[in-house]
């Protein structure tokens, strides 16, 4: 499994027709092959940046399959427009995990 990490930097006062863009690009990448899950985040110290985390089986599923789609560019049409500047887009797997022990996680 491979997480995509990508820190979105939203014009300033763009923020609620950003998530309204979201809203509709997530069923895009969501139908993707190899897409597992996603989490959008917005931050509390900078409201105008979010956090996208995406898991994704493979790395090309992301930047081979993704990326190369024609879904891609609905994609980048719903949401291209709201980042200055273009967000950098990096990889991880995972090296150490701990699961929620005791208590259910915040969602």
């Amino acid at each position: 499994m491979i997480t995509e990490h990508a820190l979105l930097p939203v014009v300033p006062g763009q923020e609620e027709a950003f998530e309204v863009a979201f809203a509709r690009a997530r069923p895009i990448i969501a139908s993707m092959p190899g897409f597992l899950s996603l989490s959008l985040s917005q931050s509390v110290e900078s409201p105008s940046t979010y956090l996208l985390l995406v898991e994704w089986d493979t790395l090309e599923d992301h930047t081979v399959g993704f990326r190369g789609s024609p879904d891609y560019q609905r994609w980048r049409a719903l949401l291209h427009r709201f980042y200055e500047p273009f967000p950098v887009v990096e990889h991880y797997s995972v090296v150490s995990s701990v699961p929620c022990q005791g208590r259910s996680p915040a969602v």
